[in-house]
């Protein structure tokens, strides 16, 4: 889920450095920085294999268990934007290093958590050092290999790093937490960490962008508000009542953050949120569709789990062994989609993406507790298909017209998205599918709402996907870029 968002490393104009100079062994720094992300994207896949482990061994809540995963991409969501900005200003070995040594030290905090209370909180942290991670790694990759086509060559194998993680991680997870039961899951992060903290301080050198943005505490403080209480309304929502007081007051909170955001944002001379971006109908539809495929994303991993392993009663190892469909089709449909999108454009992929998304829906409608799980297997590879269409096409779309200056920042926004889109999607599970702890039998049966959205969300993206290639939106965002040529942005 994260590594996906790989171009959110060039922030605030995350480029080479002014002097060009490409440090001793690039292959050995790309190798420290691709660790991270191996980190990271097993994370998200192995928590959520051991989601039924952890609910049992702590006899928590349906929403306690969100917030297991929840907690972790809301943080990574609200700090993305923050820490690519800080890395550039203040080093992005520094940084690296300090998001290290965090999101190792949590994750050992993570396998000692005595309740679900404190697993959370733990996670909680484990995202602060995480959004760390992959933009300032992708920050360190750019800086590295200056020249563009070693740096397009780098970040592709940036991209492929994470095929490989969406793989690995439900498998090795179901494996640790079948063997050694659910603790093992974070502890297995600890030597890839060290080795990982011992060869950055060695072999990667410190950069710096030639200059970095300031630091926006009231953007980001309105930000963290902003998801923090839409997220705890949605999941809360169904268990609480939606004409709760504290639930009315978390959605008029979330709705006066983003107001107050977008207007102290407007006036902002480096903004931490450029609301000027979201003028442009390409950007715009850019944060739309990668709000839409990743929540669907997240709720399919988080249902997975839940439904393979307390309905239809297989393991966590053959809970994992079911995303590899998912994992291999978003592997090999990513390439696809790149050269796709250099020859035909962005609509080509949007539109595979939508009727990828059309078909899953429709396999999984009728879901039960007794359908083939062949045809489930199916239906995850057709999503996986949307899953790799949709990345190179979201990155495309997201800078088209923008000034050099401000593709970075534009890249980060949308990269963002995609982590709002896996916190909603995880959020809503629980609203959509009606389930807590006490109604799981009839989790099959309550998840065809969820189907039925995921479909409607792949028409969007098909309409879409022409919007955004007309020559009115082409045109807005050229008036977006005089903007901000004209602000002195260019």
């Amino acid at each position: 889920m994260h590594s996906t968002e790989a171009e959110s490393g060039l922030a605030s104009g995350a480029v080479p450095d002014a002097e060009g100079v490409r440090p001793p062994r690039p292959g050995l720094i790309l190798s420290i920085c691709c660790l991270s992300l191996l980190l990271i994207g097993m994370d998200v896949t192995i928590v959520n294999v051991a989601i039924p482990a952890i609910q049992t061994s702590f006899g928590s809540s349906f929403q306690a268990i969100q917030w297991v995963i929840d907690g972790y991409t809301l943080v990574i969501a609200s700090l993305l934007l923050l820490t690519g900005s800080m890395s550039d200003r203040y080093g992005r070995k520094r940084a690296f290093l300090m998001g290290l040594s965090i999101f190792t030290g949590a994750s050992l905090l993570c396998s000692m958590a005595g309740d679900v209370h404190m697993l959370i909180a733990c996670r909680l942290l484990q995202g602060v050092g995480a959004s760390m991670l992959n933009p300032v790694a992708l920050s360190i990759v750019a800086a590295t290999f200056p020249e563009a086509k070693a740096r397009a060559r780098a970040i592709g194998i940036w991209g492929a790093v994470f095929g490989v993680a969406l793989g690995l991680g439900p498998i090795v997870g179901g494996l640790l937490t079948q063997t050694l039961g659910w603790r093992a899951i974070f502890l297995i992060n600890l030597p890839v960490g060290i080795a990982a903290l011992v060869l950055t301080a060695k072999f990667v050198p410190e950069s710096k962008a030639s200059r970095g943005r300031a630091f926006d505490p009231l953007g980001q403080m309105l930000m963290v508000s902003a998801l923090g209480s839409l997220t705890y309304a949605v999941i809360e929502g169904p268990h609480l009542g939606w004409t709760s007081f504290l639930v009315r007051g978390l959605l008029l909170l979330c709705v006066a953050s983003v107001a107050g955001l977008i207007a102290y944002e407007r006036r902002h001379a480096e903004p931490l949120l450029d609301v000027r971006f979201f003028r442009s109908v390409p950007f715009s539809a850019a944060t739309l569709i990668a709000v839409m495929v990743f929540a669907c994303f997240a709720a399919i991993l988080f249902l997975n789990s839940l439904y393979i392993q307390q309905e239809r009663g297989y393991s966590a190892l053959q809970a994992g062994l079911c995303t590899l469909p998912l994992a291999l089709a978003a592997s090999l449909c990513g390439p696809l989609s790149g050269r796709l999108v250099g020859r035909y454009g962005t609509r080509p992929s949007l539109i595979l993406t939508g009727v990828a998304m059309i078909v899953s829906a429709l396999l999984l409608a009728d879901l039960a507790h007794d359908s083939p799980i062949a045809r489930l297997l199916l239906a995850y590879a057709v999503f996986g298909t949307a899953l790799g269409m949709v990345n190179a096409a979201i990155a495309t779309v997201a800078v088209a017209g923008m000034p050099k200056s401000q593709t970075g920042v534009a890249a980060a926004i949308a990269s963002t998205s995609r982590q709002v889109g896996a916190s909603l999607g995880v959020a809503c599970v629980g609203t959509v599918v009606h389930a807590d702890a006490h109604h799981m039998g009839d989790l099959a049966q309550s998840t065809h709402p969820l189907w039925w959205v995921m479909g409607a969300f792949g028409w969007v993206i098909i309409v879409l996907a022409w919007a955004t290639n007309t020559r009115w939106a082409q045109e807005g965002s050229r008036r977006v870029a005089a903007l901000a040529l004209a602000r002195g942005d260019g």
